[in-house]
Order: C-alpha cells, then structure tokens, then sequence
C-alpha cells in the first residue's frame, strides 16, 4: 500500500473522527475497556468496578469500542487485498537475530506490547491520539512526539536488526 496514500487517509479519517464524535484517535482507553470485561469473569465484577484504573474505563459499546475492532478488521482486509495476510509464528527477521523460538518471540512480544500499553495509559493518550491527532492540530508536542517516535524507532530497529559483522 501506498504510505501517501494511507497518510492521506489517515488525516481524513481524522478529521472525520472528530467532526462526528469529537474525539481524537486512539485505542488505549478500548484496549482498557476490553480488559475490564475480560477479568470482570474472573476476578468478579466487584473488584472490576472499585479497581481505580478500570472504574474510569468499564465496557462498554462506543466510540472507542467500534473504533478497535474496526481497526483490527481494516487491516485484515487490507492484508488479504495486498495477499499478503500469512500466520507466521517467527517472522524471518526476528529468526536471523534472535532464534527459531516461538516462545520467546511470545515473551517479548507481550513484555513490548505491555510497556506500550503502560506509558500509553500514563500518558492518558497513545501514538495516535499524541502524534497523528496532535499533529493534525498542529500541536507542538505532537509534532515533537512524532519526531522522537521515528528516532526512537529508527535506533531500536538498527540496534535490534543490524547485521551481524
């Protein structure tokens, strides 16, 4: 897919989001709906509701909500469009640098995606609604978040995947 192309789309997607709900974009808060109704079966809907963190996010069907599934389904769509939808336990480039090992690709993964989700619920706000939402608005702090995302990301992929000499 062409990046000018989705960045395009992006940024109408964006101003379409806030014009009919008035929110920016972002997944953290369904992320943190969704887990309140996956515990709430397991811990009780009690401990749910007085936990400080989830009493601010119970499920719900919203905005966000609508927002996280069709984002999971737009890009399985686009990714049987590209033909480019595969299950691949270890991607190739993860084999070459760390080993075969579909366990610890696992471990990593959630320890990443983890940290991820923690600073985005710290800061009341993920990539999306800081740098594409905040950019859009042409935000100082979204445009310098943008810039230290990309060179952040940027160092940690050479570091990770640089080859070996």
């Amino acid at each position: 897919w062409s990046p000018y192309l989705i960045g395009a789309g992006i940024g109408i997607l964006s101003w379409a989001v806030l014009f009919i709900v008035n929110r920016p974009l972002g997944i953290p808060t369904a992320l943190a709906q969704l887990a309140a109704g996956a515990a709430a079966p397991v811990v009780g809907w009690d401990a749910v509701t007085s936990n400080s963190y989830w009493a601010k996010q119970l499920p719900k069907l919203d905005y966000g909500t609508l927002f996280l599934a069709g984002t999971m389904l737009g890009g399985l769509i686009s990714a049987l469009l590209a033909r480019s939808w595969h299950v691949e336990a270890v991607p190739q480039v993860w084999a070459e640098r760390f080993g075969p090992s579909p366990a610890k690709r696992y471990l990593y993964a959630f320890i990443g995606g983890a940290i991820a989700m923690y600073g985005a619920r710290m800061a009341n706000g993920c990539t999306s609604g800081n740098g594409i939402s905040g950019g859009l608005q042409l935000a100082v702090s979204g445009w310098i978040f943008l810039a230290a995302m990309f060179a952040t990301g940027t160092l940690t992929a050479f570091l990770m995947f640089r080859s070996a000499r």
